[in-house]
């Protein structure tokens, strides 16, 4: 098997890191990666979809797999992300970087449903609790969650940051998303037309880390683990602050 012989990059991702994409449309948000970097050997792209559901919902879908197949990418189709780090083929990987582009619970009420809907929005926090809570028992040491999200109103109101924070994880960093930063990647609706694209608006990336808690004979200790410029602190140690 081709590896690789020197680092690619694109944003933030490395053709070092062990990639994990869920809740992929279709699959051009791997592909753009996968591209960057020459090969796939470093990723495992997944969707909730079957196979036969991608053809008959995605035009391009099955090209992209083919070529992301091609590239060495592990292609997981039926992968639910509120019991993914249980899969028989994830169980035992852990990742550098878990990606999840627009998660979208899909509607309550079809088309009449709307975003602005309070049950409805319930029902996007819960897809995104059972995510994060997956995904932090599948991330490497240095690892890091990276939630794409709509930031204006009412997707705000998912609070994504306060979910996240109740599992143990804390946010890294936020940062403007743009599509143009990631050539050949199209979002998808995924729900009613789901081949259509949709305005992405005012959105960002928001990069989690595990926040790792344990007792020591002093007292108790809170590290920090992130691949940041403050990888190695440690936080609380005992009854003071260290540095």
């Amino acid at each position: 098997m081709e590896v690789f012989t020197f680092e690619r990059k694109i944003k933030h991702y490395s053709s070092y890191q062990k990639i994990l994409l869920v809740g992929e449309g279709d699959f051009s948000f791997a592909v753009c990666l996968a591209r960057a970097f020459g090969l796939a050997v470093n990723m495992v792209a997944t969707s909730l979809d079957s196979r036969e559901s991608l053809m008959l919902k995605y035009s391009e879908a099955m090209s992209n797999v083919k070529e992301l197949e091609a590239k060495g990418c592990i292609i997981l189709h039926e992968v639910d992300v509120h019991s993914m780090s249980r899969h028989p083929l994830l169980i035992s990987i852990r990742f550098d970087r878990i990606i999840y582009n627009f998660p979208h619970a899909g509607y309550l009420h079809g088309p009449f449903s709307s975003e602005h809907n309070r049950f409805q929005i319930w029902f996007h926090q819960d897809l995104i609790r059972g995510f994060l809570q997956n995904a932090s028992e599948m991330l490497t040491a240095i690892g890091e969650i990276h939630v794409t999200h709509k930031t204006k109103f009412p997707f705000s109101e998912w609070k994504i940051v306060e979910l996240a924070q109740k599992i143990g994880l804390y946010l890294v960093h936020e940062e403007q998303f743009s599509p143009w930063d990631y050539p050949g990647y199209e979002n998808k609706r995924g729900a009613g037309m789901c081949d259509q694209t949709f305005p992405v608006g005012m959105c960002s990336t928001f990069k989690f880390a595990k926040l790792l808690c344990h007792s020591t004979t002093s007292g108790f200790h809170i590290g920090i683990t992130t691949s940041g410029p403050w990888s190695g602190y440690s936080g609380i140690n005992g009854p003071r602050m260290q540095w």
